[in-house]
Formats: C-alpha cells, structure tokens, sequence
C-alpha cells in the first residue's frame, strides 16, 4: 500500500482505533483479589484498639494528674488556715498573758500600797 494512497475510510479507521485505544485506558481492570485483606483488617484494628488504649490512658493520666494538683492545693488552703488559726490562737494567749501579769502587777502595787499604809 503507497502511503499517499490513503482512503477516508482508512483514515476513519484509524481514528476510531486510536479512540478505542484511548478509552481503554479508562476502563476499569479486573480487580486482584489481595491474599492479606482479612489479616490487614485485623492488623488495621488491633492498630486502633492500642491508639485508643493510650490515649484513654493518657487522657486518665492527665486526669489524675489534675485531681492530685487540686488535692493539694485544697491541703495547702487548710494547712494555711490551721497555721492562721494556731497564730491567733497564740497572740491571744500572749494577749491574756499580759492582761494576766499586768493585773497581777496592778495587785502586788495596791498590796505593796496598803502594807506601806499600815
């Protein structure tokens, strides 16, 4: 065949094999069942169920870790206040203390002021 002797039905049939070529790039394969689909499946969850797991035992730890900050701060605030309170109990037994000895003084001096007296 001399390639200058090309009919319009050649040139048609060339285009439509190219076409159909083009198109068959598209179409779908035939799928290849995987061997490991099942094992990859359980791998896949056992995967998930252990990400879980440390995240929810993260999460717990972050948890307690608040709880035990906020024990504590809630023994710190009572601490404080049982220190607060035994120095107040403390200045008002030092405060009676004096009231006691400056009475005391006061007594001895009307004392000493009557025995001069007599």
């Amino acid at each position: 065949m001399n390639p200058l002797d090309i009919r319009h039905s050649d040139r048609l049939k060339t285009a439509a094999d190219a076409k159909a070529a083009l198109l068959a790039k598209f179409k779908p394969r035939a799928a290849s069942v995987d061997p490991l689909f099942a094992e990859r499946a359980t791998l896949r969850a056992e995967e998930l169920a252990q990400v879980r797991k440390l995240r929810a035992d993260a999460k717990a730890a972050i948890k307690q870790a608040a709880a035990d900050a906020e024990t504590a701060r809630i023994e710190a605030q009572a601490a404080l206040e049982a220190e607060a309170l035994t120095a107040k109990r403390g200045e008002r037994k030092e405060r009676k203390a004096l009231s006691a000895a400056d009475a005391k003084a006061k007594r001895d001096q009307r004392y000493a002021a009557r025995k001069a007296r007599n």
